[in-house]
């Protein structure tokens, strides 16, 4: 059993709240901001959030016969640029525990002409797959979001090949002091006005900036992935640290 667990309060945003709530308040995030997800991504990000994917594919080094699980794939972004680089011979698998991003996804990847994927609603603290399954899991933006990460890390270690890597891209704290100030005056002041003004909804993009704050750091995440069982662990910053991409793969041999 995990740490989170075994506490009687888990973070939602600055919020302590009992675990048990915890996905149904996620959802009702997502339920809320999911028709103008992808507007609100361009728009606060200034559209850097689409070359953060791209950098993140291409690190991934995915091979055209490659067996690929998207989660919390969201509106699909990830799942189209892996998409481009699969084969007959592999797969890509779109997931996400929320149905109305799911199903924005899967549109959105249609609407592209992107038929080679399949999509599925799972939740990845218990994933319905054989041991051994996926050559790359991905998450993109979700991990901050799922309740008791190392329980998900568990059950990701599982499905993936010996040798599988898995890969998060996740906000994380810029380095250089100044942009540091500027980035959370815009989190906390910014966002969730926009949010308000677009989306209607300012709360939401309130637990955005929240979200990302209570996120672990890259080295923190770094040794609770060793802790799992993952090897050849590491990150690297994107954009002054305002994003990180860390890789994690399974032992090919039982240690």
């Amino acid at each position: 059993m995990s740490k989170e667990n075994t506490e009687t309060n888990s973070s939602f945003g600055y919020k302590k709240v009992d675990p048990q709530d915890k996905q149904k308040m996620v959802d009702d995030v997502f339920d809320k901001v999911h028709e103008n997800y992808d507007l609100m991504n361009d728009i606060l990000s200034l559209g850097l959030h689409r070359l953060w994917k791209r950098v993140a594919v291409n690190a991934a080094k995915i091979r055209s016969n490659f067996k690929v699980l998207d989660l919390a794939g969201g509106t699909g972004d990830l799942t189209t640029l892996i998409s481009k680089k699969i084969n007959e011979k592999g797969l890509i698998l779109l997931s996400d525990i929320n149905m109305n991003m799911l199903r924005k996804g899967k549109n959105n990847l249609i609407d592209k002409g992107v038929l080679n994927f399949s999509a599925i609603q799972l939740d990845a603290h218990s994933l319905p797959f054989y041991e051994n399954s996926f050559d790359l899991i991905t998450i993109a933006f979700g991990l901050r979001n799922i309740t008791d990460k190392e329980k998900a890390l568990s059950s990701i270690l599982y499905c993936l090949k010996p040798g599988g890597n898995f890969m998060i891209l996740e906000f994380s704290k810029p380095k250089n002091e100044m942009i540091r100030e500027i980035y959370d005056i815009y989190s906390f002041e910014v966002m969730p006005k926009i949010g308000e003004i677009i989306a209607k909804d300012g709360d939401s993009y309130q637990y955005l900036a929240e979200s990302i704050r209570m996120y672990p750091p890259p080295e923190e995440m770094k040794e609770l992935m060793k802790k799992i069982g993952f090897v050849r662990c590491k990150y690297e910053y994107l954009t002054q640290g305002i994003v990180s991409i860390h890789s994690g793969f399974k032992p090919t041999k039982v240690l």
